[in-house]
């Protein structure tokens, strides 16, 4: 709790009582226009894996593998629960740096970090070397009731 002094009108120098207002970390569900993913703690950092994405299915019926991946040993694992973000370390109360995202689409892992801008939108920046360089995405908490 934090102690404001008022400094203007009537009730000047009357002290005010205020709560401070913590940011939550950005854990739960979160989605973008491809899928939805769950950002959790593991081992005091925050990791992320895909838990749905709009196309389920590959071509044929069958479900979509990581087949992009530079491990051919990794290439057979569903894209369903795979874990594509890691070592995300809190800067501030809106802000974690030092993660990687790993992006299904192409093979690659990038450094990356996260902002929450706002409670139910958080912006991932994937980059190589300087973030300056890099692309951001925006997603959106899952509402409660969609879970």
């Amino acid at each position: 709790m934090a102690i404001v002094f008022v400094l203007s009108g009537p009730i000047a120098m009357q002290p005010v009582f205020c709560h401070a207002v913590e940011s939550s970390p950005p854990i739960g569900l979160w989605q973008d226009e491809d899928a939805q993913f769950e950002i959790y703690v593991n081992h005091g950092t925050l990791s992320g894996r895909i838990v749905s994405i709009k196309n389920e299915s590959a071509a044929e019926g069958k479900t979509m593998i990581d087949i992009h991946n530079p491990d051919p040993s990794k290439r057979a694992r569903p894209i369903i629960g795979l874990e594509v973000m890691s070592g995300f370390v809190k800067v501030s109360d809106t802000h974690w740096d030092h993660g990687t995202i790993y992006d299904p689409r192409d093979g690659k892992t990038y450094s990356c970090s996260m902002d929450l801008d706002g409670p139910d939108t958080v912006k991932v920046r994937g980059y190589i070397g300087v973030s300056l360089f890099g692309r951001t995405e925006t997603w959106t908490r899952v509402p409660r009731h969609s879970q």
